[in-house]
């Protein structure tokens, strides 16, 4: 994507040429991660890119059969070392085989967790610090409210524990054709954190994603 974009937008400020891009998605249970995942996946194919899976749900007693499903039928590759696995070391693990397979993208599912579960946060901690993604990407529903913003902020604190300053790069809305006021929420995270919203999940096809961009926010409120 970042030489499609010929060095400009959002993907290709921070590629790393000695290896694979790689994205991380996290989140609490149950808002989409992995099927977000998946259409990211179907959206960088769909422009050229040569994405692999990278199964760092460890936890979750089928989070690797699920994300195997997406694998099949997008006809990407997935890499997984199953259950009761250090997160972190799978997911090195991906993107040196990805970057042996001449994969030139990786993104990483993780287990979803409540932003008060401080052993699971402290291993998402982990996972970012010593793999250095290109980004960080914070799922969310876009109907939670609220809610929406303590999630963010909790996970935003827990990356840059330690003692180092990574944060949340961005933010993938998923819902976003089930609610009304559709901006609310992305106007929100995006003024009180500065993260931009890179995707909109407007359905449960893998087509179903789009960009956010301004237009199409001022054609909402005035809609």
């Amino acid at each position: 994507i970042a030489k499609r974009e010929k060095g400009k937008g959002f993907f290709a400020s921070k590629s790393k040429p000695t290896r694979p891009y790689v994205i991380v998605m996290i989140g609490i249970n149950g808002v989409g991660k992995s099927t977000s995942l998946a259409k990211i996946a179907y959206y960088l194919k769909s422009n050229g890119c040569s994405p692999l899976l990278a199964a760092c749900d460890t936890f979750r007693s089928g989070a690797v059969e699920q994300l195997n499903v997406h694998a099949k039928c997008l006809d990407v590759p997935l890499y997984h070392k199953g259950y009761a696995k250090d997160p972190s070391a799978v997911a090195k693990a991906a993107i040196d085989h990805a970057a042996q397979e001449g994969n030139d993208v990786v993104l990483v599912d993780t287990a979803g967790r409540m932003q008060n579960n401080v052993p699971l946060m402290k291993a998402l901690s982990k996972l970012v610090v010593e793999n250095d993604p290109d980004l960080v990407l914070f799922v969310c529903e876009a109907l939670v409210g609220n809610d929406g913003m303590d999630q963010l902020f909790m996970f935003d604190k827990a990356l840059s524990s330690g003692g180092h300053s990574r944060q949340i790069d961005g933010i993938v809305l998923t819902k976003f054709d089930t609610v009304s006021d559709k901006v609310g929420a992305a106007l929100t995270m995006t003024h009180l954190t500065g993260a931009p919203v890179v995707f909109v999940g407007t359905g449960q096809k893998y087509n179903h994603l789009k960009k956010l961009g301004a237009q199409s926010v001022i054609k909402s409120i005035f809609t």
